[in-house]
Parts: C-alpha cells; sequence; structure tokens
C-alpha cells in the first residue's frame, strides 16, 4: 500500500539587520495584511541562497548577500476556511533562513505581488506585533539572530544536478 509522503514546502528567508531593527514585508494575505521576514519558495533550478537573494530583491528592492545560515525550521500552519481558500489548509514549511549583508536599493523596482511595503521594525516592535506574523517562525528567526546564532554557508551543498536543464 502506497503511503503519502510527508512533503514539507521548502522556503527561505533573509534575517537582515541594521542598525537594530530589522527589515520586514508587509503582505496582502487572505487572512489580511500580515508581517513577514522577506522571504519565498525554492524554484527549480536554484540553490538555497540564490532563491534568498532572488526573494530578498523581489520582495524588497534590495540586493542581499547572504554570509551565515541562520538556522533550519520546521513550521506547520494551519490556515482557516475562506473564500480564498475553501475547507482552509494544513500546510508544513521547511524554512532555510539567512543573514548576511544587504545591498544596494534598486528604486526602480517593483515590488513582489501582493507586498504593499518595507518596514524597518525593532526587536521589541516585532515581539508586540506577533499576532499579525504570516509564520511562526517570523519572531523565532530573530530571536537566534539576536542570541548569535551562525552557521557556515559551507553545511549546504547543492549538486550540480539541481542546475541542470531537462
Amino acid at each position: 500500500m502506497d503511503a503519502l509522503r510527508y512533503k514539507p514546502s521548502t522556503t527561505v528567508a533573509a534575517i537582515i539587520e541594521r542598525e537594530g531593527r530589522f527589515l520586514l514585508v508587509e503582505e496582502a494575505t487572505p487572512e489580511g495584511l500580515r508581517l513577514n521576514n522577506p522571504a519565498g519558495h525554492l524554484d527549480p533550478g536554484e540553490s538555497l541562497v540564490q532563491a534568498c537573494v532572488r526573494e530578498t530583491l523581489e520582495e524588497t528592492a534590495f540586493a542581499f548577500t547572504p554570509e551565515a545560515l541562520l538556522g533550519i525550521y520546521l513550521a506547520r500552519v494551519q490556515l482557516p476556511d475562506g473564500p480564498a481558500r475553501p475547507g482552509g489548509a494544513d500546510i508544513s514549511y521547511m524554512r532555510f533562513a539567512f543573514c548576511g549583508r544587504l545591498g544596494a536599493l534598486d528604486t526602480q523596482r517593483t515590488l513582489d505581488a501582493g507586498i504593499v511595503r518595507t518596514l524597518w521594525m525593532t526587536p521589541d516592535d516585532i515581539r508586540a506585533s506577533a499576532a499579525r506574523h504570516r509564520s511562526p517562525l517570523v519572531l523565532q528567526c530573530i530571536e537566534d539572530y539576536l542570541a548569535g546564532q551562525r552557521y557556515p554557508l559551507d553545511l549546504l551543498h547543492t549538486h550540480s544536478g539541481v542546475y541542470d536543464k531537462h
């Protein structure tokens, strides 16, 4: 008998701090406006680091250079029933969070659909806004960053077959 395999969605997130504030995005979701780290899904043909660079640029218009793996996180999110999601959804996410160096802002770039704006928030502001977080991992990643958690990027290996076009 074939059992369904558990396949969490692979996501990446950028944890970016500047002068004691963290870069977040405010995005429109079926549950209303939510706050998130710059984050998104891994696309075919890219490494985790490449995905993080791309997602950060798409959601914030900032260049980003990952310098360390902050952590690997697994979370289950149960989304409510509603017009945009009949029957709701039970989704698990495997998040690879990175910290690194913020680059230039591309003032001509349009942000991804659904992204309302970017915000620079203090850790206390982020903690106080937990009810508006898109993921339970938003604050966890920032707390881990503040605790000094860092791992070398060479922990991650992307086999060349990922880049092959079929």
